[in-house]
């Protein structure tokens, strides 16, 4: 390792370490702060981002890149030192075409956007985002401009969550399998009455139900001693470094699911985290490479893993000892079916696996027209109910229960949406390599054994942190791109057994 570039990864890392203190404080915002503090962090975080942004940006930036390039030019494409310039060259182009002071007034308005987003949902009053989402939507467009696309404004935030991704690729991803799904839903649909998940909302009790999470979640490799699992308005999780790595789940004391899934859905993100390579630690690369390939993670140990028939045969006598009163009449197959139970679900993170992506493509188009201006933020909730009805024929009785539901607008999160959609069908095509590498995988799942799955998602994703784009790491392991196929095939097979179809 050359001079210069040892001096490029101290001042990348000194960029990270601002990024990561930014975070640490977001992290606070959602779990810990008071609402009174709404005011001075957002002026805090908006700081840290400004400052962060003009590391990145500044001549100094560029100039080493160079020299540690020519320091090594002939280094191989795979290699670390290759990787850190290729990657963070593009992370250089991307952001010098934005203002530092637009990155730091964007900060400002999602650092005050989240606790009134929170009070909104809890209130059921839109009315009272409303400002504050126009303002962070107008922010946005400005972003997207700055950045420049070739076709929709859309792209160009779409691709600071998956580098590479347009508009037109997901929407032809989506159109490819929705007919395929509505079909699917369908014939559930008339065979309806064969599944029950009335058992999931009897009486739960919090204390074991975080207890339990902690159970599985431990099981499942995520370290604890690396990690912490908090409460949150939404789920989520955060890598502030390798040796901290934090979950949030949210508790029900009537209904089982949302804390039990959350919980394996966010461990997934933390241990993909968890598992990047020690040498890219504190710098641009120790992360995961992109949200597609994150909800890869998170959705496989939730649904692959944690919705299976053999991951219940062994944690569903942990359950039923945890909450006797609740569960001592279930049996395992009762339970097997309640957990994917196929139904009209408001909420997005409570639906089922196949009408999950229904959730994602409705918010994928209101998006798309959002962004370019054809839909005027009062008119959100109209829309959404028009078009929520027109996917599952139900309309939300209310605005928290509609279009309050998400945290995502309120974080500036606009084009983060279809990385969930895109995470399941990668899902399915990682795990169908990983059982074609280990076919004992399903056996060890019933026995409580999951370190053999874990270590080939290491092996093959998590420790490359970002240094391969989604598409690269997907034609490395599959030797395909990205289809809709494979998810497809999975959710025919589980639902055609779970309802006989």
């Amino acid at each position: 390792m050359g001079e210069k570039y040892q001096a490029l990864v101290h001042h990348l890392m000194d960029i990270r370490n601002v990024n990561r203190a930014e975070a640490l404080l977001g992290w606070d915002q959602q779990v810990n702060m008071p609402p009174g503090g709404s005011k001075a962090r957002a002026s805090q975080m908006a700081t840290l981002a400004r400052i962060g942004h003009e590391m990145l940006t500044d001549e100094q930036t560029d100039l080493m890149l160079k020299e540690a390039h020519l320091e090594n030019p002939d280094a191989p494409y795979d290699s670390d030192e290759a990787s850190m310039i290729r990657v963070v060259r593009e992370d250089y182009r991307e952001n010098t075409c934005i203002p530092s002071d637009l990155i730091a007034e964007h900060a400002e308005a999602t650092g005050l956007g989240h606790n009134i987003w929170k009070e909104a949902r809890v209130k059921n009053d839109f009315a009272s985002f409303v400002p504050i989402l126009k303002r962070i939507l107008d922010l946005t467009r400005r972003m997207a401009d700055y950045i420049g696309y070739p076709d929709h404004p859309y792209d160009a935030l779409l691709g600071q969550y998956e580098r590479g991704m347009t508009s037109k690729e997901v929407k032809r991803l989506f159109d490819e399998h929705k007919p395929p799904l509505v079909n699917l839903i369908a014939r559930i649909n008339a065979d309806d009455d064969r599944v029950s998940d009335d058992i999931l909302r009897r009486d739960y009790a919090i204390d074991k139900q975080e207890q339990i999470c902690v159970d599985i979640a431990t099981a499942l490799g995520y370290d604890f001693n690396r990690g912490r699992i908090d409460v949150a308005t939404h789920p989520f999780a955060m890598g502030l470094a390798q040796g901290d790595v934090r979950i949030t789940t949210r508790y029900n004391k009537n209904f089982l699911s949302p804390a039990l899934f959350g919980t394996m859905h966010e461990a997934g993100h933390a241990m993909y985290e968890q598992g990047v390579s020690p040498a890219l630690e504190g710098t641009p690369l120790s992360r995961g490479t992109s949200l597609g390939v994150h909800e890869s993670q998170s959705r496989m140990w939730e649904n692959m893993v944690g919705r299976s028939k053999g991951f219940w045969g062994w944690a569903f006598p942990k359950l039923q000892a945890m909450f006797p009163e609740s569960l001592s009449d279930v049996s395992l197959e009762t339970f097997y079916r309640a957990i994917n139970k196929v139904g009209q679900s408001y909420i997005r993170v409570e639906s089922d696996e196949a009408t999950y992506n229904l959730h994602i493509m409705l918010r994928f188009e209101l998006e798309l027209e959002m962004v370019a201006g054809n839909i005027p933020v009062e008119n959100l909730p109209k829309e959404w109910n028009e078009r929520f009805e027109a996917f599952f024929g139900i309309v939300p009785p209310t605005d928290t229960l509609g279009v309050l539901q998400d945290i995502h607008w309120s974080n500036g999160l606009i084009g983060y949406f279809p990385t969930y959609a895109l995470g399941n069908m990668l899902a399915a095509q990682y795990y169908k390599r990983a059982l074609e590498d280990h076919p004992q995988i399903p056996a060890e799942i019933a026995q409580g054994k999951f370190d053999t799955l874990l270590k080939w998602l290491n092996v093959n994703i998590h420790q490359h942190g970002r240094k391969f784009t989604s598409a690269e790491i997907t034609q490395r392991i599959t030797g395909e791109s990205i289809k809709s196929s494979e998810y497809m095939k999975y959710l025919d097979n589980k639902y055609t057994e779970i309802y006989g179809l």
